[in-house]
């Protein structure tokens, strides 16, 4: 386990309102993690793109207030807006100079959004994938219900029901091993999609790729995303004023 690590990888396109809290869950998973899988190294490298609103000092704020951050686990990289695509492989390039040494199947990427909330033992069930065999883990995500007008959540919920098998790709919950992000060229600088056309590669290369429901990250239940054909144009379309 000692020569095992995990690098998540957050882009960042003016989320002032939602970063600070999108820290806090990770830095509730970091502490789990050494909690449970101890002897894990972990870093976090946030991708500002763009952003022309207050998130850098949001995170700024961060990395003096949190012990998580503040010991140097997060890492703070910043580009022209290049899209989400380009940011998660800027992000994905930067943690792997970070696990110098690390065989790569011990090395593995978890990526989420900065306007999402990962669970608390997240972390966990990324490296215990990785530990199994794994070359990619799918992962699923739940509105925010404070985002939604109620009549949105109940359509939302009837849709899916306890139980419910797992229908999408998500960046916001997503974990790939080094090596099998290697193999497959990384994400394509894509300005949305990057998500599914990597797991899309994974499988047709027959990689190890497993899906789960347990642990959901919370994302926005926004209506109006960063990119045009994202999560929050899926709610809006699917449950919301197209419906």
């Amino acid at each position: 386990m000692s020569t095992a690590r995990i690098d998540v990888v957050v882009p960042v396109h003016d989320e002032e309102d939602s970063v600070g809290r999108s820290l806090d869950a990770l830095s509730a998973a970091v502490t789990s993690l050494a909690r449970d899988r101890p002897g894990v190294a972990v870093g976090v490298t946030l991708v500002l793109d763009g952003c022309t609103d207050g998130t850098a000092a949001v995170v700024d704020r961060a990395r003096r207030t949190d012990p998580t951050w503040s010991g140097g686990a997060l890492h703070v990289r910043t580009s022209a807006h290049v899209g989400v695509g380009r940011a998660r492989a800027l992000g994905t390039a930067h943690a792997r100079l970070l696990a110098d040494g690390v065989v790569p199947g011990r090395h593995w990427f978890a990526h989420t959004d900065a306007d999402s909330r990962v669970h608390r033992d997240w972390l966990v069930q990324q490296v215990d994938a990785m530990l199994a065999g794994a070359h990619v883990l799918v992962g699923a995500v739940v509105p925010d219900p404070d985002d939604l007008d109620p009549v949105v959540l109940e359509r939302w919920r009837r849709a899916h029901p306890p139980g419910a098998t797992l229908g999408h790709v998500h960046g916001a919950n997503l974990g790939v091993r080094a090596d099998a992000d290697a193999a497959l060229g990384g994400f394509d600088p894509v300005p949305e999609h990057e998500d599914v056309r990597l797991v899309e590669r994974a499988r047709a290369l027959g990689l190890d790729v497993r899906a789960t429901t347990e642990l959901p990250v919370v994302t926005s239940g926004r209506f109006a995303g960063r990119t045009p054909g994202g999560y929050a144009e899926h709610l809006r379309r699917t449950y919301g004023d197209a419906v």
